[in-house]
């Protein structure tokens, strides 16, 4: 276990809070880095992606740096953009 995991579990202990919000803001984390990793697997730049969405490369900058605040539709159409298709699923 690395030094940052140690302090990230020293600190869930700690505080309930803490440990909520690392959680939530983690899977955003897993989530913007998925995008990424997707987009750069394709071989596409941010400014194609943006051409392709009709906006701009900050705006895919924010989606791929801040994936928490993303709506549905923008996430479909980034996966099209792709060439990809979007599944949502639940799970417990």
């Amino acid at each position: 276990m690395s030094d940052v995991e140690r302090y990230i579990e020293r600190r869930k202990k700690r505080s309930v809070k803490f440990a909520e919000h690392f959680e939530s803001r983690y899977e955003a984390f897993e989530f913007s880095v998925m995008l990424r990793e997707a987009r750069e697997k394709a071989g596409i730049t941010q400014e194609t992606i943006a051409k392709r969405l009709r906006t701009k490369k900050s705006a895919i900058s924010r989606i791929e740096n801040h994936a928490e605040d993303i709506r549905l539709s923008t996430l479909g159409k980034y996966a099209k953009a792709l060439g990809k298709k979007l599944r949502v699923q639940l799970t417990d």
